[in-house]
């Protein structure tokens, strides 16, 4: 009778082990992404290292669902350049291409203007009532490359925020069930 008892207990405990274990494996996993994320503010200089083209604004050139790496440099933004910027008041940054530059030496300020390649206007009509230009504090980033269509994920789950909870769900079940 007691190798009953020992046997259940040896089996309780690997059992616990191996919950605990997956539980640690699931949050290096999540540590991990943090580290990345981390490691590429701290590159790219910026707060924002990657962002989703979510409109097919900047067609043919970046397609929506396109991931654009983005970073921050000291030298003088330039026509033709593709650009993410935030106007004043709104959360979602814009992915645009630089069209005009003018620079004030008086003043030591740079206007932008920009637009969507696939646009058939400038962006003036999505700036701020009487904002005419952007200023250099608008600019978040510049694009310096990306990976066509691996964005199209975090699209989907924002359009059908029920999707990601489930996948969120299996992920976790998955790790929580899986055996070593």
């Amino acid at each position: 009778m007691g190798w009953v008892t020992n046997t259940v207990h040896s089996v309780k405990s690997i059992q616990f082990r191996q919950a605990l274990n997956q539980l640690l494996t699931l949050g290096l996993i999540v540590t991990s992404a943090f580290i990345i994320w981390g490691g590429l503010m701290c590159i790219t200089g910026n707060e924002s290292p990657v962002v989703v083209v979510l409109t097919g604004s900047m067609e043919p050139g970046f397609q929506r669902g396109d991931i654009l790496f983005l970073a921050m440099s000291k030298d003088p933004i330039r026509a033709g350049e593709i650009v993410v910027f935030n106007i004043d008041g709104r959360d979602i940054p814009i992915v645009h291409r630089v069209i005009e530059v003018h620079q004030r030496k008086d003043i030591k300020e740079t206007y932008i203007l920009t637009k969507g390649d696939n646009n058939p206007v400038d962006d003036r009509v999505l700036y701020n009532h009487g904002q005419h230009w952007l200023q250099q504090h608008h600019i978040i980033a510049r694009a310096v490359g990306f990976l066509p269509y691996v964005g199209w994920a975090t699209i989907i789950m924002a359009e059908k925020p029920m999707l990601k909870y489930i996948l969120i769900g299996a992920l976790g079940v998955m790790i929580l069930t899986s055996k070593e």
